[in-house]
């Protein structure tokens, strides 16, 4: 078996259309199951949780609330520098984020916005077969640098029922309040309705499995938390020309297929000697790396392909087209046709820039929208925590000088009896 090499023009779409519309998980169906545990922790608080916890995690909690600031931890000296360094890259890049209240004159009369945080995130850290602190500084940091005071990361639980120590440690590090080790869809209820034990919060972010997915995405339906974005399986668009290095092109795509199962990698090239290449260096490399081999060969067998264009410029329709996650341009023309872009989560130009450096350590965001979201949706940032507030000061001269216009509108909807007589009052 091996990955499937398509010869296609962009007005082929059929041939392309099932990627375009990708396999996501089916959030109905995930929905219906989540849902009577959703109502049950929202009934019953922690009962329902730890029930649920010795149900899927097969662990017994006495505890799994743990505030952090109180908590010692010890980890290797390079892991720790290792973790510092990437916080010290995603905070700088990050606090370009920051916005600054704007203020101006309109017809005589003061105008303006501010920015104000959301009082109270979750940050969701997988466990199992993902195990990201990694997802802790990308969750973390930005809600702190935009003023988030109260950050509690959520996580099931470790088999022996204490704290991961790297998830600790990258805790305290980033500041983050609470630890609360619960996991899947009972977390995601936990914190939206607040238990006996564990708080409320108002914003949940971070990635988990199609359970916690379909939980973030009812509770934000019904008004209880908010969320960054609906997620589906993590997936990578390369757009390459012949003159990439194909064993590079295959780690690529396997570094995503690495994580999961369902995970999408794809490639558009305009060249066919390109693509067999790629196809070959993909064969190699699972012989000759097979941990998560099962993982890897279904995600890049059942999921993933590689498309050939005429020419480069179709590979950019395609991109703007599937709207990816992640983008990885290997031209030699790459700076020109990243300009080309419009619809991606975060995008990865040159040769030397493999998406796993933005998983950890150049300090962009690696919590992107997925499932082609990318089109209405932005990678995870300061903003994510913050509303803007508008304001406006009017002056009597300007309300005096507007009324006839207020008149006018306000007769035209109806509303001239309360909406025209509260501005009317005041020219008197």
């Amino acid at each position: 078996m091996t990955i499937p090499i398509v010869q296609v023009s962009f007005k082929e779409k059929t041939k392309f259309q099932s990627y375009l519309k990708r396999a996501k998980s089916n959030l109905l169906e995930a929905t219906n199951i989540v849902l009577p545990i959703i109502k049950d922790v929202e009934q019953n608080g922690d009962k329902a949780v730890l029930q649920y916890t010795e149900k899927f995690d097969e662990v017994k909690l006495k505890q799994f609330v743990f505030e952090v600031k109180n908590l010692e931890v010890n980890i290797p000296q390079e892991v720790q520098e290792a973790f510092l360094k990437a916080k010290e890259n995603i905070e700088a890049f990050h606090s370009l984020q920051i916005p600054r209240f704007q203020e101006t004159i309109i017809h005589g009369n003061r105008l303006g916005f501010k920015f104000t945080p959301v009082d109270s995130v979750a940050v969701y850290a997988p466990g199992g077969k993902a195990f990201y602190p990694s997802s802790v500084l990308m969750g973390v940091i930005p809600a702190k640098l935009a003023g988030v005071n109260n950050i509690s990361l959520v996580t099931p639980p470790e088999k022996n029922g204490e704290l991961n120590p790297v998830l600790l440690y990258v805790a305290k590090i980033c500041g983050v309040n609470n630890i609360i080790t619960v996991g899947g869809a009972q977390a995601i209820a936990a914190v939206a309705f607040g238990t006996e034990s564990i708080p409320k919060v108002d914003f949940v972010v971070g990635p988990g499995n199609r359970y916690v997915t379909a939980a973030k995405t009812y509770l934000a339906s019904i008004g209880e938390i908010g969320i960054e974005s609906p997620a589906g399986p993590s997936e990578v668009l390369i757009v390459a020309d012949e003159f990439a290095n194909p064993m590079w092109l295959a780690c690529d795509m396997l570094s995503q297929a690495e994580h999961g199962e369902d995970s999408i990698a794809i490639l558009a090239t305009n060249s066919i000697e390109l693509a067999k290449k790629v196809s070959e260096e993909i064969e190699k490399a699972l012989k000759e790396r097979p941990k998560r081999y099962e993982m890897k060969s279904n995600s890049i067998y059942k999921n993933s392909a590689i498309f050939v264009f005429p020419n480069i410029e179709e590979c950019i329709y395609f991109s703007n087209e599937f709207a990816p996650e992640h983008l990885e341009i290997q031209t030699q023309t790459y700076k020109e046709d990243f300009e080309k872009i419009r619809h991606a989560g975060s995008v990865f130009l040159g040769e030397y820039s493999p998406v796993a450096m933005g998983d950890y350590i150049s300090g962009t965001n690696h919590i992107l929208p997925t499932a082609g979201m990318s089109r209405v949706y932005s990678s995870l940032g300061v903003d994510t925590f913050l509303k803007r507030v508008t304001y406006q000061e009017i002056q009597k001269d300007s309300l005096v000088q507007l009324y006839p216009y207020v008149k006018i509108m306000s007769e035209m909807e109806g509303l001239d009896e309360e909406h025209g007589t509260s501005v009317k009052v005041r020219t008197i």
